[in-house]
C-alpha cells in the first residue's frame, strides 16, 4: 500500500472558460505541480504548502480561510469560546471584518456578491489595505508574547509567514479572498473515495482523474454530466474533432445543458 495524492487544478471565479482538472501522483513533491503548470504564468491561488515555491513566473495568492480556521481552532480551545477579547478572538474578528467588507459570508464564501469588480477594487484600496496593515502589525506584536507551540502562536506564525501571499489579492479585484473554490472541487472525489476506499493500481487512479476532470468540468459549464458523457463518447467514436466536443463550446446541443433560472 502506498500513499498517493490527487492534485486539483481549476480556473477561478471570473475565468471565461471554467475548467477543473484532477492529476494523480504518487507523491506530494512541488516538482509535480511545476511540471503540470509548465508554461503557465500569472496568479496561483493555493494554501501555504512550500512546494509551490518551485514555480517560476507565478505569483501566489494566499487563502484567508486557512488563516481564519487556525484562529477559530485557537478560539474554540478556550474555556470561554465566546470571549473575543483574547488574542485568538481578536485575530478571528479581524478576518471576519475583512470578509464583511466585500459582503462575503465567511462560512459560505462562494455565494455571489452584489459587488462589481470596480466596487471590490475600491473597497480593497480604501478599507482592506488599511485593515491588513493593522492586522499584521498586531500579529507581529502579539507573536512576540505568545507561546510558539500554542494554537494561537501557530495561528499568528502562519499569518506572519504567509503575509506576502495573503496580501496579493489586493492587486487584482478578480482574485478571491479564499481558496475555497478549489477545496470545494476536490470534495466530489473525496466523497466518491468513501465508496471505493482506494484505487487498486496507479492506472486506475489515473483513469479516475480523467473521468472526474471531464464530469466536474461539464458541471462547471452548466451541462448535464450523464447526457454530456453519452454524447461525448458517441461523437468521439464517430471521429469528431475533440476541439469541437469540449464542455465550453457554445454550439453544444441544447439538451445537454441544465436549465437556468
Amino acid at each position: 500500500v502506498t500513499k498517493s495524492y490527487m492534485w486539483l487544478y481549476r480556473t477561478g471565479k471570473h475565468a471565461d472558460t471554467p475548467i477543473v482538472l484532477y492529476d494523480y501522483k504518487e507523491g506530494r513533491s512541488g516538482d509535480y505541480v511545476k511540471k503540470f503548470l509548465t508554461g503557465f504564468s500569472g496568479y496561483l491561488h493555493c494554501d501555504g504548502y512550500s512546494g509551490y515555491n518551485k514555480l517560476e513566473n507565478v505569483k501566489r495568492v494566499g487563502c484567508w480561510a486557512h488563516v481564519r480556521r487556525k484562529f477559530l481552532e485557537a478560539l474554540e480551545s478556550q474555556a470561554d469560546k465566546t470571549d473575543f477579547s483574547t488574542v485568538a478572538g481578536q485575530g478571528f474578528l479581524y478576518i471576519e471584518k475583512l470578509f464583511s467588507f466585500e459582503h462575503v459570508d465567511s462560512k459560505k464564501p462562494l455565494e455571489s456578491s452584489e459587488l462589481s469588480l470596480t466596487d471590490i477594487s475600491e473597497i480593497r484600496e480604501k478599507q482592506s489595505k488599511k485593515l491588513l496593515s493593522e492586522f499584521f502589525s498586531w500579529a507581529e506584536f502579539e507573536y512576540e508574547k505568545s507561546l510558539p507551540q500554542s494554537l494561537v502562536g501557530k495561528a499568528l506564525n502562519y499569518a506572519i509567514n504567509q503575509k506576502s501571499t495573503l496580501i496579493t489579492f489586493l492587486e487584482n479585484s478578480k482574485l478571491e479572498l479564499t481558496n475555497n473554490r478549489a477545496e470545494r472541487s476536490i470534495k466530489p472525489f473525496v466523497i466518491g473515495r468513501k465508496n471505493w476506499l482506494f484505487c487498486n493500481t496507479p492506472g486506475g487512479a489515473n483513469s479516475s482523474a480523467i473521468v472526474y476532470s471531464i464530469i466536474e468540468t461539464a458541471k462547471e459549464n452548466n451541462l448535464k454530466p450523464y447526457d454530456y458523457l453519452v454524447w461525448l463518447f458517441e461523437n468521439i467514436r464517430s471521429g469528431e474533432d475533440v476541439e469541437t466536443l469540449l464542455p465550453w463550446i457554445e454550439d453544444l446541443p441544447g439538451n445537454l445543458k441544465l436549465k437556468t433560472v
